[in-house]
């Protein structure tokens, strides 16, 4: 079985945006790769990557990917918080789909579909690779 990994990068829409015309043009040129390139979740800016990927929020993954709770209440129960405040955190990360949900009768089970999570965070303006990091205002 082969390791799924989250890349999480920090910069600008436009850089995102030129990584995705670089693709598409590679692909219609025929340069496909091998294999299928890693998911990508970008932040504009180091603040927001540390609220989604707090301390809290990154032991509440390790132990949905290890345990496999049957529900959103036993992870809480796992992790030793209130289940609104896991529901919340869940939901949170979701949205940048990093925690799918699968419906099992009235429970929703939550799921990390990943393996690895990496962080690229650049602490200089790198031109050539298009990597611009902002320092927290």
């Amino acid at each position: 079985m082969s390791q799924k990994t989250l890349v999480v990068t920090v910069g600008t829409l436009e850089e995102m945006m030129d990584r995705t015309e670089d693709a598409m043009e590679a692909a219609l040129e025929g340069d496909l790769p091998e294999e299928a390139p890693p998911s990508r979740v970008t932040f504009e800016d180091p603040d927001e990557l540390l609220r989604v990927f707090s301390p809290r929020a990154i032991e509440l993954l390790r132990v949905i990917a290890q345990e496999e709770p049957a529900s959103m209440r036993e992870a809480a129960r796992l992790v030793d918080r209130d289940i609104k405040d896991v529901s919340r955190n869940l939901n949170q990360l979701a949205e940048f789909g990093v925690v799918e949900f699968e419906q099992e009768g009235r429970s929703k089970r939550p799921v990390v579909p990943f393996d690895d999570i990496e962080v690229h965070l650049s602490l200089r303006d790198d031109a050539e690779s298009g990597n611009r990091s902002k320092a927290p205002t």
